[in-house]
C-alpha cells in the first residue's frame, strides 16, 4: 500500500523547515527525490536557495531514529488500510502535478480511482448554514452524483455535511478532505470516513493520529480547490474561509460558481462578492453540466475520425476532461505551437472548442 517512491516523499516531507516549494525546487535541481539523500553537503549547497541550515536538517532526516519513525508510521496505516500515496503513484491526482503547493504525500482511505475522476466539483459553505442552504446542497449533490460527478468537500458542519450526504443518498462516490489526521476524528467524524469510504475516499495530508489544529482548515481549503475541476460555493460571508477557498479555486484556473441568497442575510455576502468579482451565478444543479461542457458529447464529434494518432489522442484526452494547452503539450510531447496547428484545425472542424484560459473541450 506504500510504494518506495511514496516512502521517499515521506521522509522528505518530515524535513524540518521544507515546505512544498522548496521540495519540488530540490527535486527538479536533482532529478528524483532519491538523488537528495545521494548528495553530499558540498552537492546541496550548490542548489541554489539552500544554506547550510537546510542541508543540516536534510542530513539529519536520515538519522536512524527517522527511518524507524517512518517505518513505524507505513506499519500504522497499512495495519489501518490507509493509503500513502505521492506524487509519482498513479492514484496521485493529476490536477495537483502542476500546483506548486500540492502537498508531497497524502495519506488516503477508500476508492482511490475517485481522485481522478472525469468530473469533480467541490462544494462548501458555511458550517451555520440555513436550513435552505443545507436543502439546496445536499440535492444538488445527490443529482451531480447521480450524473457521474464525484463531489468533493471538507467534511465540517454546515454546507459540507450536506454535500457529503448528497453523494451518500446517491449511493456515489464523494471525496472528503481532512483537516486532521484520518484517525483522529471523533466518533461522529469516524462513522462519516467509515460511510464515504465504501463508494469514495477520504483523505488527509496530516499523519493519521494528528488533531485538528486552526492552522490546517486553510490548507486542506487549498486541497480542495486544486482537487476540483469547478468549486460551487453555496453560502459563506465577506470573511469566511469559502471566499479563501474560491479565491484559491480561481488561482489554480477552476471555474467558480455561486449561489445567490437575501441581501437581508449576511450569510450570502460572500456568494454576492463573488458574482460580482466574476463567478458564475448558479442557480440549478444542471447549470453546472451545461457550464462545463460535461453533457452527453455531440454526434458530429462521435462521428469525426482523426486524421492522425495526435488528433486522435486529444480527443481521448478531452473526452476526460477539459485540458490547458500546456497540460496538452505535455501529454502529446509537442511543443505549444506544434500542438496549436492541430488544435486550431480541430477546432475549426467543429471537434473541440477553445475556452478561456487556453483550456480546450469538446464540443457539444
Amino acid at each position: 500500500m506504500v510504494s518506495q517512491a511514496a516512502a521517499r516523499y515521506l521522509r522528505l516531507s518530515l524535513v524540518e523547515g521544507v515546505g512544498a516549494t522548496t521540495a519540488r525546487q530540490l527535486i527538479e535541481s536533482l532529478g528524483s527525490v532519491e538523488a537528495i539523500w545521494q548528495h553530499d553537503e558540498q552537492g546541496l549547497l550548490a542548489i541554489h536557495g539552500i544554506g547550510p541550515k537546510m542541508v543540516a536538517a536534510l542530513q539529519a532526516a536520515q538519522a536512524e531514529s527517522v527511518t524507524q519513525q517512518i517505518q513505524n508510521l507505513i506499519q500504522q496505516c497499512e495495519q489501518a488500510g490507509i493509503h500513502i500515496l505521492c506524487p509519482e503513484d498513479e492514484a496521485w491526482p493529476k490536477q495537483w502535478l502542476s500546483c506548486a503547493d500540492a502537498p508531497l504525500v497524502i495519506f488516503a482511505y477508500g476508492q482511490l480511482d475517485c481522485l481522478n475522476a472525469a468530473k469533480i466539483v467541490g462544494m462548501v459553505g458555511a458550517r451555520k448554514a440555513s436550513e435552505e442552504g443545507k436543502v439546496i446542497t445536499r440535492r444538488w449533490s445527490a443529482y451531480l452524483s447521480r450524473q457521474g460527478v464525484v463531489v468533493v468537500s471538507g467534511m465540517a458542519a454546515g454546507i459540507d455535511s450536506a454535500a457529503h450526504g448528497g453523494s451518500l443518498d446517491a449511493d456515489a462516490a464523494g471525496i472528503a478532505v481532512l483537516g486532521y489526521g484520518l484517525k483522529a476524528g471523533s466518533p461522529y467524524q469516524t462513522r462519516q470516513i467509515q460511510a464515504l469510504a465504501k463508494k469514495g475516499c477520504v483523505i488527509s495530508e496530516y499523519a493519521p493520529d494528528i488533531p485538528a489544529h486552526p492552522s490546517f482548515f486553510p490548507q486542506r481549503n487549498r486541497l480542495i480547490a486544486s482537487l476540483s475541476h469547478a468549486l460551487i460555493v453555496v453560502e459563506g460571508g465577506l470573511k469566511s474561509g469559502s471566499l479563501i477557498t474560491a479565491r484559491q479555486a480561481l488561482a489554480y484556473g477552476r471555474e467558480v460558481f455561486a449561489v445567490p441568497g437575501s441581501v437581508l442575510n449576511d450569510i450570502h455576502a460572500g456568494c454576492h462578492q463573488l458574482i460580482q468579482d466574476g463567478a458564475t451565478l448558479l442557480s440549478s444543479a444542471e447549470q453546472v453540466l451545461h457550464d462545463m461542457r460535461w453533457q452527453q458529447a455531440s454526434a458530429a464529434t462521435k462521428m469525426y475520425q482523426p486524421k492522425s494518432a495526435l488528433e486522435e489522442k486529444i480527443i481521448h484526452l478531452l473526452r476526460q476532461e477539459i485540458c490547458h494547452v500546456d497540460a496538452l503539450a505535455e501529454d502529446c510531447d509537442l511543443t505549444v505551437p506544434e500542438l496549436s496547428t492541430i488544435l486550431l484545425a480541430l477546432e475549426l472542424g467543429g471537434v473541440i472548442e477553445k475556452l478561456p484560459g487556453s483550456r480546450y473541450t469538446l464540443s457539444q
